[in-house]
């Protein structure tokens, strides 16, 4: 991590066209689009830089927010014009607080920081690019020269709102202080760090020690946690990275990984992984055991990237199928026989993944937590009738609210009177390690491996 002075040298993307892309993606994201797809429709040579300052502003948008309310109380005519304040204030204000050599650890990794005369100089370049924006070149001047001149009277005045103070909004700040009285203020601590880059390495192909050695050979530092799963010190891209292209192993969060573990499987059992997409978890069972596996997702699309994953990981076969449909639609994919075992990966608000997808907590209204509860309870009503007397169901989100965790589980026996529930870790928050690394200089760094938040159930049927 270090202080960026230059703008630009040549062949390389200017801050101000960063600056300008990444208000764009804001904008979008602020009239509830995925930053996901946003990013993608972002121009190839500027998405590296625009997404890594894009998450750091989801991380600090509500900072940014009441920043800009002090600044310019009166909404912006231009939501564009609004969106590049935003994001100009979030770096101004990490460039700020990098100075203070005690809060640098505190910003976690992957952080953009630039010099602030930079960033007011480049978001002043970039308001004059864009048309709609030119008329404004002097108030975005002014506006960001005031906060450098006045920042800790601002600062100060903007941390009075929790939403500011946590960069959540304050439903979700209101609903971790219930659930969780003693843990709620790490865990929005924990969601504003990006997590690690972990992999799950496919047994067929590989070992952990075979993965590191190529690591090492190329310079990359890694470290295993625990048995088949790596992870890196600092996040690479995929294609950069031995193995990738040979099937090695598959990127994959370690509070995920354990889904393929809990699910009791062996050799010749019919297994439903639903909601499958994109099928780390479906790969995972197939690396494990030799199944007859059916692969259920309602998404064509997201369909389509489970075949591809399951074929660079020299896992798809005649005994594998991929069915698109609603899982709650039996009759349109089900064929009437009866399952061994049954992976339930239901949707939900994906509020445990939040640090990876720092868009989340802005998209998300409190009232979807029972909309997906109820489709959660309607998912796993619907597969308990096509599981066989004596098979498994895991119950999995990649959740932190009870709704969609422990209160679902616990309804869920309640309604099935053959449900048996079975040991699971139950809800896993990314607060703790979860495994020690041994070598690599990465021992001291319980950090890297925390995983995701995340929710396991598993349930036996009575014979």
């Amino acid at each position: 991590m270090h202080v960026q002075d230059t703008p630009s040298r040549p062949g390389r993307i200017s801050l101000s066209d960063t600056l300008l892309a990444t208000a764009q993606n804001v904008q979008a994201v602020l009239a509830g689009r995925s930053l996901s797809d946003t990013l993608a429709a972002t121009d190839a040579p500027l998405r590296a830089s625009v997404q890594a300052v894009s998450f750091h502003v989801m991380r600090r948008l509500g900072t940014a927010t009441a920043l800009r309310e002090i600044l310019v109380p009166r909404k912006p005519p231009n939501a564009l014009l609004d969106a590049l304040l935003k994001v100009a204030l979030a770096l101004l204000d990490t460039a700020a607080e990098a100075a203070d050599p005690k809060a640098v650890p505190l910003l976690g990794r992957e952080v953009p920081i630039y010099a602030p005369h930079t960033v007011v100089d480049q978001a002043v370049r970039a308001t004059g690019r864009h048309k709609k924006l030119q008329p404004f070149k002097g108030l975005v001047n002014g506006v960001l020269r005031r906060y450098l001149r006045e920042r800790p009277t601002i600062l100060a005045q903007a941390m009075e709102d929790p939403v500011a103070q946590y960069n959540h909004p304050r439903w979700w700040v209101g609903r971790l202080q219930q659930a969780y009285p003693l843990q709620w203020e790490a865990l929005l601590a924990a969601a504003n760090r990006p997590g690690p880059m972990a992999l799950r390495v496919n047994a067929r192909r590989a070992t952990v020690d075979h993965v590191l050695d190529a690591f090492r050979a190329a310079g990359i530092q890694a470290g295993s946690p625990r048995p088949n799963a790596i992870v890196l010190a600092e996040p690479r891209p995929v294609q950069a990275l031995p193995g990738f292209e040979q099937g090695w192993w598959s990127v994959q969060d370690l509070s995920a990984q354990q889904a393929g573990q809990l699910l009791p499987v062996a050799d010749g059992m019919r297994v439903l992984d639903a909601c499958a997409a994109p099928g780390g978890k479906t790969a995972h069972l197939l690396e494990r055991a030799d199944l007859q596996l059916t692969a259920l997702d309602s998404d064509p699309k997201r369909l389509a990237r489970v075949g591809e994953n399951l074929q660079r990981l020299g896992l798809a076969h005649d005994s594998v199928a991929l069915k698109c449909a609603d899982a709650v639609e039996l009759d349109a994919w089900w064929d009437g026989q009866p399952f061994d075992a049954i992976l339930a990966d239901v949707p939900c608000t994906a509020s445990g993944v939040v640090r990876r997808h720092p868009d989340i907590r802005w998209l998300r209204r409190e009232d979807d937590i029972a909309r997906t509860a109820s489709l959660q309870r309607r998912i796993v009503d619907a597969l308990w009738a096509t599981l066989k007397p004596g098979g498994n169901l895991l119950y999995a989100t990649c959740s932190f609210f009870p709704e969609e965790g422990e209160l679902q589980a616990a309804a869920f026996a309640k309604r099935h009177g053959d449900a048996r529930r079975l040991g699971a870790p139950g809800q896993i928050l990314p607060l703790e390690p979860q495994g020690v690394f041994e070598d690599d200089g990465l021992a001291d760094n319980g950090a890297l491996a925390v995983g995701d938040g995340f929710f396991y159930a598993l349930f036996a049927k009575s014979v």
